[in-house]
């Protein structure tokens, strides 16, 4: 279930720096703050909402839906944008990501362009297209990559393949696995 924490109503708007206080502070009463932040970054399909929604203790925050309340993704999972409107986004969502890991929350999501993340979930490719499937003929389907967006699906993981493996982030196919080597 989404919250509207706080929402910018239009893309058009010119994002300039502000205080983001009171949005990290309705955040902090869902969501438990940590010594440190942690940010697993994922493509879409693999399982990060459905693991942030299952969860007793409320540790995981879902990127994918805190980018768009803080106006940072303005895509509203559509996948038809230039190559130069994903950038934005995906530095824009980095901007926010990197604030909530300064305030000691722990995040996963799917955009990404400069934030060194501290894990990376990539399930092989088979399962991942299972799973999307999977998600989209549920009748709790909230938004994604879809089957018919595969070739952009593998665009983004070949991306993050090419990126971050060569900075040491640690890979793994789940995000159970991934978030089992960083709570520890």
């Amino acid at each position: 279930m989404r919250k509207n924490y706080h929402k910018i109503e239009s893309s058009k708007v010119p994002v300039v720096f502000s205080d983001g206080s009171k949005v990290y502070e309705e955040l902090a009463k869902e969501y438990i703050r940590h010594d440190s932040g942690l940010f697993i970054l994922a493509p879409s399909g693999t399982g990060k909402t459905y693991f942030v929604e299952s969860q007793v203790d409320k540790n995981w925050i879902d990127g994918d839906v805190v980018w768009p309340l803080t106006g940072a993704d303005f895509s509203d999972d559509d996948w038809n944008f230039s190559p130069m409107q994903v950038d934005e986004i995906n530095a824009r969502c980095d901007v926010v990501t990197h604030e909530l890991r300064k305030l000691g929350f722990w995040v996963m999501g799917s955009s990404n362009k400069f934030l060194k993340p501290d894990a990376i979930v990539i399930p092989e490719w088979e399962q991942h297209i299972a799973m999307v499937q999977k998600r989209e003929d549920s009748d709790k389907f909230d938004g994604g990559a879809k089957p018919k967006d595969h070739a952009n699906l593998k665009n983004h993981i070949e991306s993050i393949k090419k990126k971050w493996p060569k900075e040491k982030v640690p890979y793994f196919k789940s995000i159970e696995a991934a978030v089992d080597f960083l709570s520890k």
